[in-house]
């Protein structure tokens, strides 16, 4: 029977761990930056979020400023939840060729999942 070296089995690991590091860095600087995007149909409301859910940008219009406080806060909350799938679906597409086999388990876990292919991405609109 083979003998197991764990020093062995650690540096390989290691070296593993930063090639795929290293790669993942270069597959996010040529996809520019990873943000999904969501805005209502008129324009009035729109929300940019990182992967993740964290708010990068909320514009609202003066249109948007008359609805009640209720419906603006709604309204926010609804489009940051389809950014977020949409930057969650992009982060997948970046990071997935990188992972290989086991890309998809790997960043569901992260919790970044792929849209449906018939789902609107909107990376860059609504």
């Amino acid at each position: 029977m083979a003998e197991f070296d764990i020093g062995q089995e650690a540096d390989r690991l290691s070296r593993e761990m930063d090639r795929v590091g290293e790669q993942a860095g270069g597959a996010i600087a040529r996809s520019g930056p990873i943000v999904g995007r969501a805005e209502t149909g008129d324009g009035a409301f729109a929300v940019e979020v990182y992967p993740g859910g964290r708010l990068k940008s909320v514009k609202l219009t003066p249109f948007a400023l008359r609805s009640a406080p209720e419906v603006i806060a709604r309204q926010i909350v609804e489009l940051s939840d389809r950014a977020t799938r949409r930057a969650s679906d992009r982060m997948y597409r970046t990071l997935a060729p990188v992972l290989g086999r086991d890309a998809d388990r790997q960043l569901k876990t992260m919790g970044f999942e792929p849209l449906p292919d018939d789902d609107e991405r909107g990376y860059g609109g609504r």
